[in-house]
């Protein structure tokens, strides 16, 4: 077995994919004609978003959008970056709301925080040992 998607429930498929594709600098890898699919190119795991009409097929019974919640969800998306504070610039000024100022972790590590337009999470990082 391996890891292959993580999908993303989002009010907008291409405006989360431009705004990830602005603030991190991923490629866009597909978007689908009917805009309630797209992908970014981030390396052997994709990262998807998927419309919340799509969502709403999928789980009938409903789920937590992260948009529509006060607080971020308890997941989170982690980029790995030398420069997490320019990074972390990057996204604040494409309309991302920061959470944690990036700050060095007791082991090392330089982390930061942001909460992107459509609700994700996104966790900032330095390579560990750097």
């Amino acid at each position: 077995m391996k890891f292959g998607y993580t999908i993303i429930y989002v009010p907008e498929v291409d405006a989360s994919l431009s705004f990830f594709e602005k603030a991190f600098g991923f490629g866009r890898r597909f978007f689908h004609e009917s805009g309630d699919y797209g992908e970014l190119d981030t390396g052997a795991t994709t990262l998807a978003f998927a419309s919340l009409a799509l969502g709403h097929m999928h789980f009938p019974q409903g789920f937590v959008a992260a948009h529509a919640s006060a607080q971020p969800l308890g997941m989170e998306v982690a980029f790995v970056t030398a420069d997490v504070a320019q990074a972390h610039a990057n996204a604040l000024a494409v309309g991302a709301t920061e959470v944690c100022a990036p700050e060095t972790k007791p082991w090392g590590q330089t982390v930061s925080y942001v909460r992107c337009p459509d609700g994700t999470l996104v966790e900032l990082c330095s390579p560990m040992g750097v």
